[in-house]
C-alpha cells in the first residue's frame, strides 16, 4: 500500500496504519531518517517532545508475538540533557541504597539481591538457623 509519509516527498510503501501512523515492517524504515528511542539515545539524542511519525513492527521468532516501536525523525531530535551535579549525587545515593545490607547495615561493595537485600554472611546466618530449626 502506497501512502504519503512525513519523512519523504514521494509516497512510500507501508503496511497500513496503526493509530493513524504509517506501519512499517522491521528493516523497511530508512535508517538515516527514522530512529527508535534507543537508537536516538545511542546517537546522543532524544525525541524532545516530538510525536512519532511512524510505527515499526516485527515478530518474535520463538513466540510469534508481535512487537511495536515508535519511530521518530532524526532531524527533529534534540541533544540529550547533560547530567547535573545534583543528578549525579541522586544517582550515587540510589546506587548506595542498593548495596546496604538490611541485617547488618554494612556496604559489601556489591549490589545485593532484591529478594533478600542481605549480604552473603547475613544470608548464610539466617538460613543456617532456619535449617537447624527444621531439623529439630
Amino acid at each position: 500500500m502506497l501512502a504519503t509519509v512525513a519523512w519523504s516527498d514521494a509516497q512510500q510503501y507501508t503496511h497500513g496504519t496503526l493509530d493513524g501512523l504509517p506501519l512499517l515492517s522491521h528493516g523497511c524504515a530508512p535508517r538515516d531518517v527514522l530512529a527508535t528511542r534507543r537508537q536516538l539515545r545511542a546517537l546522543g539524542l532524544r525525541p524532545g517532545g516530538a510525536d512519532p511519525v511512524a510505527v515499526m513492527y516485527g515478530r518474535h521468532r520463538g513466540s510469534k508475538a508481535k512487537w511495536f516501536a515508535n519511530l521518530y525523525l532524526i532531524a527533529r531530535a534534540v541533544p540529550v540533557r547533560p547530567m547535573t551535579p545534583a543528578k549525579w549525587t541522586a544517582l550515587a545515593k540510589a546506587n548506595l541504597a542498593r548495596r546496604i545490607c538490611r541485617t547488618c547495615g554494612r556496604d559489601p561493595l556489591y549490589v545485593l539481591p532484591t529478594s533478600t537485600r542481605q549480604c552473603w554472611p547475613c544470608f548464610e546466618l539466617t538460613h543456617d538457623t532456619d535449617d537447624m530449626t527444621e531439623a529439630a
